[in-house]
Order: C-alpha cells, then structure tokens, then sequence
C-alpha cells in the first residue's frame, strides 16, 4: 500500500505550458562547418589575430579596444594567454592618464581592466560623472556599462542611471550582467571583410554545430528516460536546460560541463516541482531521506511519479559519477554529488512546510534558506567538475569561493523570483522574497521588486569586489560559476523563461542553436 494512501491524494497542478519543440526537428539538424576547409581558414585567421594581440608598440587603447571587440565577438576562448598578457602589460603602465586623451579611454581602461581582475580606481569615473560636460547618449550608455563594474562602497551605478535618465533609448540591463555568448551573434557582421569578423562568422556557425551535436545526444537520453508519461505534472524543458548550459560555457573543449550541467538543471525543475506542487509533506519527508542515505528502499512505498523522479536522479548521478572518474582520472565524487543534492532537497523541504502550514518567513529567513534551493551551489559544483582539469583543482576552487557561489546564487533566486512570482501567487505556492518583503515592511508589489533589484545590484558588486581578490589560477573557473547569474538575468528578466518558452527564450534558442549565421564567403577549396 503507498503512504497514506497517496493515490487518493488531491495533486497540484502549475498549469505549465506544454513543450513548444518538436524534438525530430533537433535529429534533423546538420551543419557542413565541421568540414576541414573551415577549421583550417579558422586556424589561419586566429594567428592573424594573435599577432595582432602581440604588437606591444600598438597604442595600449587600441589594444584595449582589440580585446573589448574579440570578447563581444564570442572570440575570447582563442586567446585567453594573449589577452592575459596583454592586460597585464597595460596594468604595468606608469602614469597611463597621461595617455588618455579622451572620456571613451577613461571608461575602457576602467571596464576592461576591472573586467580582468585588476582593481583600478574609481576616481576618474567619478570625475567623469561629477563634469557638467554635456554627454551625447553613446558617451553615456558606455558610463552606464562602465558603472556596472563598481564594488562595494562605490556608487557609481546609482549616478549613472541618473545620468542616462534623458537617453533616447537607455539600456535595460548591463552588458556585465549579460550572458556573452547569446550577445555574440548581434556583433558579428558578416558582410564585414575584416579577418575578426570573418574569424567570428566562421567560428559562431563552427561552434553551433558542435552545441548540435550535444544537444541531439541529451534529446535522446530525455527521450529514453520516458518520464513524462507518469510526471504529468512538470516541466518538459530539456532544450531550454541545454541552452542555460551553453551560456554558462560555450567553448567546445566543455561539452561534458554542458551534458553534466544539462541533465542537473532538468533534475532541479522536475524535484522543485515535486516539492512545490506535487507531493504531500509527509510524502516529502521520506523522499528528503532517501536523498539523504541514497537509498532506494525509503521510496518504495511512495506514488510512482515521485518513485521515477528518485530512480532518474539517482542512476543519473550514479551514472555522472562513473563518468567524472574516466575523464578526470579521480576517485568517486559521488559523496560531493549526494551531499549538494541533500542540501538543495533540504531547502525545498523548508519552502514546501512554509506553504503546508502558510507560514511567511522573514525576508533574511527566506534568503538564508533560497540561495541554497535555487540550486547555485549544485549547479556550481556541476560547472567547477567541467572546467577543473583534475577533481583536486575543482573541490579547490569550490570551497575558496564559498562567498561568490552564494552571491550568485542570491541572484538566481532574486531573478527568478523576479520572472515566477506573479505565477506563484495566483496558484498560491509559498512566499516568494518579493512577498516575504511586502508582508514584512508592508509595502507594494513595485517596492517590493524594487528592493529585490537593489539586492541583486549588491550581489553584483560583491562578486565584482571578491573576483579581484580571487588568486588568478582560480579567477578563470570561477568567472563560469558567475556565469549561473547572468543566465537567470536572461530567463527571468521578462518573465519566467523557463514556464513560458516563446518569448526570448524561444528567440535565443532559434538563434543560438538552430539558424547558423550566413557566411557571404568563405577560401576556395
């Protein structure tokens, strides 16, 4: 018999939307950019651009400027040594104000340097700000961008936006808080004949392919899994999951980062609407223990959904473990992957007896418990696994940079709750930090996702401040996990992205995964 007679129970229903993509369109896909006439005229070009990188007697702002055009153009992966080296070299230069002749080499050196790591002072930003100068609106959306690079006790954002408050069409969010790659496609010119923007075309539509690849191999792995058969109340989100992926690490060398991290995000929506809609808090119970010991035997009695969705995480994980010991050549890491899925399980628990017995927490209540079940530090572990080259460099740079996975992670509860509260108020699931804060302070829906926004700026700031502290071996596999916010800044920034598929989150997947960029030309063969 199941517990308490289960099957009896009255279930939830979150009313989603069902799955927008006909997945034999994903089979279907084929791109001719893993020929080798592509991959030798991409060779070629990068030693042009490298060269370029290398000509220390350039002008150090037209190498600035050099570096600022390769990272929009989803072209830093190919000279990560070269920019390193060349922001270096312009650090070290003594007295470069006096070689600033202009507000835009203020700004760049400013936004670049500070974007590498380098802590690089306020005061000329603050001049800039401070002039009566009469700013044309490309100067001041690029004070705007600057601005978003400030840490903790400046204020350089709060004058900016004032600033910006007369532009014509003043930005929504900061390119620092965007994800680079889903940006990438709007900068690369095709008809643009310039070895960088030949390189970029060539390069977009090379990686496409490969992210095609992956996404073909999920597709079936989902496909084989057959749950939503019995999981009639979730989500059917894999190719959203993939894309959140890709704009965490883009680069080819990480496709096992994007399966791992994949599979973890369609497990994190399918066990957060286990807790939130379907199952019963004493349900919830036996299944947070059988997360927590592993242990298939405290399932056995539950209803079959909730039985499926243990069996999927736990031969899922199972499964990821064997695979990071081949890859990695490590011991098990299954003791960190079972832990971090017992603390996310935990946290939703708590969420779950919030709305079982309509308690409202605090704000700080709900905070200390939502940026562990909004899945950042699971997802974190997942993304430092893909880009540590052995598992001793991971679990290194997981446990020095506690401070920024829980800043990020802040922001991926903040964004979210952002995009999904009106949803869960109308189908009345637990407070949300938006009405955790009207409840507390009584104020209006507006203030109250007002102050959220506040909160996610001070995250910002926080992550800006403790990356130029972080050590350089680790800045680079950190900057990933920071990657997490700038993805829920793109899912939730109009709603919930991942409840409604055909708004942006439809747009980014077509362009990013489906319509390659077209190449007007390209070597003869």
């Amino acid at each position: 018999m199941e517990i308490a007679s289960s099957a009896n129970l009255p279930r939830r229903t979150a009313n989603y939307k069902p799955n927008i993509w006909n997945y034999d369109r994903f089979e279907s896909l084929s791109s001719n950019y893993h020929e080798e006439k592509y991959v030798r005229e991409a060779e070629t070009l990068k030693e042009e651009v490298g060269c370029a990188l290398k000509k220390k007697q350039q002008d150090p702002f037209d190498r600035l400027e050099l570096i600022d055009l390769i990272n929009k153009l989803g072209l830093s992966h190919y000279f990560e040594n070269e920019i390193s080296e060349c922001v270096n070299e312009i650090a070290c230069i003594k007295n470069i104000s006096i070689c600033m002749h202009h507000y835009h080499h203020h700004l760049l050196y400013f936004r670049i340097l500070r974007q590498y790591g380098y802590h690089v002072p306020q005061d000329e930003i603050v001049q800039l700000l401070r002039s009566h100068f009469e700013w044309g609106d490309k100067a001041l959306v690029e004070i705007f961008e600057a601005s978003h690079l400030e840490v903790e006790d400046e204020f350089l954002v709060d004058r900016a936006k004032a600033a910006i408050s007369n532009v014509d069409d003043p930005p929504n969010y900061p390119t620092h808080w965007s994800v680079s790659w889903f940006n990438a496609k709007k900068y690369i010119k095709p008809a643009n004949k310039s070895v960088l923007h030949r390189l970029a075309g060539l390069s977009y539509n090379m990686i496409q392919a490969h992210h095609q690849m992956e996404l073909k191999a999920i597709l079936r792995w989902w496909r084989n899994l057959e749950l939503l058969q019995v999981l009639t109340f979730t989500r059917d989100r894999v190719v959203e999951s993939f894309l959140w992926a890709v704009g965490v690490a883009y680069e080819p060398q990480y496709s096992s980062l994007r399966t791992w991290l994949t599979k973890a995000i369609v497990l994190v929506l399918i066990i957060d609407d286990v807790y939130d809609i379907y199952a019963s808090d004493h349900e919830l119970d036996h299944f947070t223990t059988a997360v927590e010991r592993w242990d298939p035997s405290e399932i056995e009695e539950l209803p079959e959904a909730i039985r499926r969705c243990f069996w999927t995480l736990y031969e899922t994980t199972e499964e990821m473990d064997r695979q990071v010991q081949k890859e990695k050549g490590c011991k098990s890491i299954l003791p960190h992957l079972k832990k971090l899925w017992t603390d996310f399980c935990k946290a939703l628990h708590v969420e779950a007896k919030w709305y079982h017995t309509s308690l409202c927490p605090s704000l700080s209540e709900y905070l200390d418990n939502g940026w562990t079940s909004s899945s950042g530090p699971l997802l974190s572990f997942h993304i430092l696994l893909g880009i540590g080259e052995n598992i001793a460099e991971t679990m290194a740079a997981f446990n020095s940079n506690q401070e920024i996975i829980h800043q990020a992670s802040l922001i991926i509860r903040l964004c979210n709750d952002q995009g999904t509260s009106k949803a869960e108020v109308e189908r009345g699931d637990a407070p949300s930090s938006i009405r955790c804060y009207m409840i507390e302070e009584n104020a209006t829906e507006e203030e109250g996702r007002g102050h959220m926004r506040n909160l996610i700026s001070d995250s910002w700031k926080k992550i800006n401040g403790l990356l130029i502290k972080t050590p350089a071996t680790q800045q680079r596999m950190i900057r990933y996990v920071v990657n997490t916010a700038r993805v829920a800044n793109f899912i939730y920034q109009n709603g919930d992205g991942f409840g409604n598929q055909d708004r942006e989150t439809r747009a980014q997947v077509l362009s990013c995964l489906i319509h390659p960029l077209p190449l007007i030309s390209h070597l003869p063969n």
